[in-house]
């Protein structure tokens, strides 16, 4: 199969039998746990208040990094070594899976492998990046330090220390999303909009969820896959929303031939991200403030993405003049910078995904790996790491 475009054909009305799993969402994590859940023969029902691939999921520059928020040596201080190690191997293990599921189901949405540049910043300077690739090193992960000299002779930047790393990846996330669902809706799932979901309730051996228009639909699990966008019961101090900014430049010819293949953000805060599509355009993006409505200025928007051109071309030495598209999204965010993935409290069979960070797309795969084992009563070895906190 192959799925040109973010296209996914809905239906409207909820005129369903009993399934096995409802999923609300249809966004990248929606997605990925019908196609999972699919895959292992379930009925499943995927709703959403919004027509599919909405919400957050195309607002994603899409750097699908197996680098957590937290450096590993300051998780490892954080929440403890053991942790932290099996943290970061399922990151790197969660990007080569989606890489291989994609290429298996031959989804058309620009993935590629690419190696990443972790520069040094304001967070972490050179001693503290040379600890950390000796750290991720240690536990298996392909980690190279490069010096002042090797970064400037190979990337033409000027900083005091960078770790390359491997094991990253970039795509379009809409046509990720669609070819998703596609793929599930070819099994037998099917994608129902606009729907809103307003109550819900565990009942002896299975769930019903309630909707604006006063319907009832039941299944025997339920997945909330709606981003920043959370239930009341997984409201915690340790989870909060936040705002960030991202554009893309017009297509341009004369990048440098590194900048083409390679994905790069910085220890730094507020911090620098980009990378490049297969039309030359440069997605950047950053500037982030700790305020949920603070991306809704579109003053602040035009402001954002000015300093993030400007830094970008401080950094690399490259002019994209004015973007040709700037938009700005919530951001949610965890302390140890890890998602939330369980059963939500006070129920056995309602479960979510949320609290991504920079890691949206990584991290719902990951999510989608563990909910998918719950559902058919496996236990997943990292399933612990994600609890609610």
């Amino acid at each position: 199969m192959r799925t040109p475009n973010s296209t996914v054909s809905q239906e409207r009305s909820l005129n369903v039998d009993h399934v096995e799993v409802i999923v609300i969402g249809t966004g990248i994590s929606g997605a990925l746990v019908a196609e999972a859940l699919t895959a292992q023969g379930r009925s499943v029902l995927v709703l959403d208040r919004r027509p599919p691939v909405r919400g957050s999921t195309p607002a994603s520059t899409a750097m699908i990094q197996h680098e957590i928020d937290v450096p590993l040596t300051k998780l490892q201080r954080q929440i403890g070594a053991d942790k932290a190690n099996a943290a970061w191997r399922r990151s790197v293990k969660a990007v080569n899976d989606l890489v291989d599921l994609v290429e298996r189901l031959r989804i058309d949405c620009a993935m590629a492998r690419k190696p990443a540049l972790y520069l040094t910043g304001d967070q972490m300077g050179k001693r503290a990046l040379k600890a950390e690739a000796e750290a991720r090193r240690a536990i298996g992960i392909e980690a190279e330090y490069l010096n002042a000299t090797d970064l400037a002779n190979e990337y033409q930047m000027n900083r005091t220390g960078a770790i390359r790393s491997v094991a990253s990846a970039s795509a379009n996330p809409a046509q990720l999303t669609a070819g998703l669902l596609a793929q599930a809706m070819q099994r037998g799932a099917r994608v129902i909009s606009p729907i809103e979901i307003t109550d819900m309730a565990e009942l002896p051996g299975g769930i019903a969820l309630a909707t604006r228009q006063g319907e009832v639909v039941t299944a025997d699990h339920a997945v909330f896959c709606t981003g920043y966008e959370f239930l009341p019961q997984m409201k915690t101090s340790t989870h909060h929303v936040t705002s960030t900014w991202a554009l893309a430049s017009r297509p341009l010819t004369r990048l440098p031939d590194w900048m083409k293949q390679t994905i790069v953000w910085e220890a730094s805060d507020p911090y620098l991200y980009f990378r490049t599509d297969d039309a030359g355009r440069i997605i950047a993006g950053g500037e982030d403030e700790d305020a949920a409505a603070a991306n809704s200025d579109p003053d602040k928007l035009v402001r954002k993405a000015t300093i993030i051109a400007r830094k970008l071309h401080d950094l690399t030495g490259v002019d994209i003049g004015r973007p040709a598209y700037s938009w700005s999204a919530p951001f949610s965010v965890t302390k140890d910078g890890l998602p939330i993935i369980d059963t939500v409290p006070g129920f056995t069979r309602i479960h979510t995904i949320m609290g991504f960070g920079g890691n949206g797309i990584t991290f719902s795969m990951i999510g989608a790996q563990i909910v998918a084992a719950k559902i058919a009563g496996r236990s997943d070895p990292d399933r612990a790491i994600f609890r609610f906190r």
